[in-house]
């Protein structure tokens, strides 16, 4: 089973948060993780704002994003660069959904990757805490495991 990291299941793996053993486990698995890439563009900017707020160092928030970088460098995940039919397909579901569930930009790119790997067969499943996500995608019919509620 190969899962698909928004930005919020990903950043659990470089901060400790409600999730983060969730989110560990699933990485301990051995299974394939995809992210987008604008999802590794995010992550600097989930540890900026976590400077910001108090939650994080500079120091820290420089380490995690010194590890992120790294993993990425290895290829600890698989990255999905965006295409043109992502931002169409983000575009449709925003039409669909963003009055009703509200639906933002960048989210609504996430889940178009998302759904375009989950209808290719190459995940199974989309692992994020973000609500709005969650309500979309279970109307777009992907699996979703959302690590902040999940049981590790």
């Amino acid at each position: 089973m190969s899962l698909y990291f928004d930005t919020s299941a990903t950043a659990k793996l470089y901060h400790a948060e409600i999730g983060s053993a969730v989110v560990e486990g699933l990485v301990a698995k051995g299974q394939s993780i995809y992210l987008s890439r604008l999802g590794v563009l995010e992550m600097h900017s989930v540890l900026s704002g976590k400077v910001r707020t108090g939650a994080l160092t500079q120091v820290a928030a420089d380490k995690a994003l010194k590890l992120f970088r790294n993993d990425v460098r290895s290829r600890r995940f698989r990255i999905a660069t965006l295409r043109i039919h992502h931002y169409e397909l983000a575009e449709k579901l925003i039409a669909v959904h963003g009055t009703a569930s509200a639906l933002r930009t960048l989210d609504s790119l996430q889940l178009a990757v998302a759904l375009d790997l989950a209808r290719g067969g190459v995940v199974s499943t989309l692992v994020t805490s973000d609500k709005t996500m969650i309500r979309v995608a279970a109307q777009e019919q992907i699996l979703c495991i959302d690590p902040a509620a999940a049981l590790p």
